[in-house]
């Protein structure tokens, strides 16, 4: 049926990367054309060189300037395919940053929606009154602190000057000698010589010595 009424598919239209890859395809075979016609046009080049003015070096001289002809017209071609595919390739990058484009815009709408949707869960009032409610219970635990570590039974004013005086009084205190160990070593009043000591008694014997010695 379809060789009788043909094909009712339709290829694709072709995208600019398939053209560009094509285009530069063609590029390259007329490259590979010129190269083959520069080989040629040396070959007449020396074979021109080395034939006499004459018949014979018109007719090579005629069919070099037929292949420098069809050189000129391969490098045009390839100059306008160049210039082609430069501008495909720059529409190319074109669209490439304008789907990049569309695509960045798209997320940052479906960001800013998730936003939105999130925030708009968050009541301010209630988050207010839950900073004012944790002030007060921070005010209420230093009242707390303050009433616990009150001290009993000190005056609410205390003069510093009495307080270092009384300190200077208790170092004074350390440094002297307390009273009762200096009385120890002190001749009561009551006692108006100091005491003798008692010699101890002489050995018999020493005394009959020194009698005997006086005689």
């Amino acid at each position: 049926m379809n060789r009788l009424f043909g094909s009712t598919t339709r290829k694709p239209p072709p995208n600019l990367t398939e053209a560009i890859a094509s285009t530069d395809t063609r590029i390259q075979a007329l490259e590979v054309k010129i190269r083959k016609l520069d080989v040629e046009l040396g070959r007449y080049k020396d074979q021109m060189s080395k034939m006499r003015p004459g018949p014979g070096k018109n007719a090579v001289q005629e069919r070099a300037m037929r292949v420098l002809k069809q050189k000129r017209m391969y490098e045009e071609q390839m100059t306008q395919l160049t210039q082609q595919s430069f501008n495909m390739e720059s529409v190319t990058a074109v669209t490439d940053n304008l789907r990049n484009t569309m695509a960045t815009v798209k997320a940052m709408e479906t960001a800013n929606k998730e936003l939105k949707r999130q925030y708009g869960k968050i009541d301010i009032d209630k988050i207010e009154s839950v900073h004012y409610d944790m002030e007060e219970l921070l005010e209420q635990a230093n009242e707390i602190q303050e009433s616990l570590g009150r001290s009993y039974n000190v005056p609410d004013e205390i003069d510093e000057a009495d307080l270092q005086a009384e300190l200077d009084a208790l170092q004074l205190e350390e440094e002297e000698e307390p009273s009762y160990l200096a009385d120890l070593n002190k001749v009561p009043d009551f006692v108006d010589e100091a005491p003798v000591e008692e010699k101890a008694p002489a050995h018999p014997e020493a005394v009959k010595a020194a009698a005997y010695s006086g005689l």
